[in-house]
């Protein structure tokens, strides 16, 4: 059952605290409901590939935790489940400027697929494809170290 929905202030401080690159990279969560959620990714010099377009990397890690946040928004802000593939399709260069991901649960069970679409903030034209799978993993059911 779905819990009531944390505020996007309240998924970032658990993104923060559970990727601290996401903290370090200063990523922020602009909204988040109904299994939906949007980040941003500020622009950074320190995530730009040669040729001044931001790293695959950057926005792989970008996507994922947009993922996470759409999770987080329809379990109370409680979620531990993992990601098992991901597949992200560079449709286009990104214009400088802060880059958006917008993430949308497509199915939830056991296991949860979403998709994810990054974009410059400045432009509506998709920069990239995400798809994305992940495990499911209750809070409680995590093995105990």
């Amino acid at each position: 059952m779905d819990q009531e929905t944390p505020s996007p202030a309240a998924i970032q401080a658990i993104v923060h605290r559970g990727v601290p690159l996401a903290a370090a990279w200063g990523v922020e969560v602009v909204a988040s409901e109904g299994g939906t959620a949007t980040c941003r990714l500020p622009w950074r010099e320190d995530l730009l590939r040669p040729g001044g377009t931001v790293s695959g990397p950057a926005l792989m890690g970008l996507a994922d935790v947009a993922m996470w946040a759409a999770l987080l928004g329809v379990t109370g802000g409680r979620d531990e489940s993992l990601t098992t593939s991901l597949t992200i399709h560079f449709l286009r260069r990104l214009a400088p400027g802060p880059v958006l991901a917008e993430a949308r649960l497509l199915r939830r069970g056991r296991l949860i697929v979403g998709e994810v679409l990054i974009r410059s903030e400045a432009s509506e034209e998709i920069a990239a494809h995400v798809t994305t799978q992940w495990a499911a993993v209750s809070p409680s059911a995590r093995p105990s170290r």
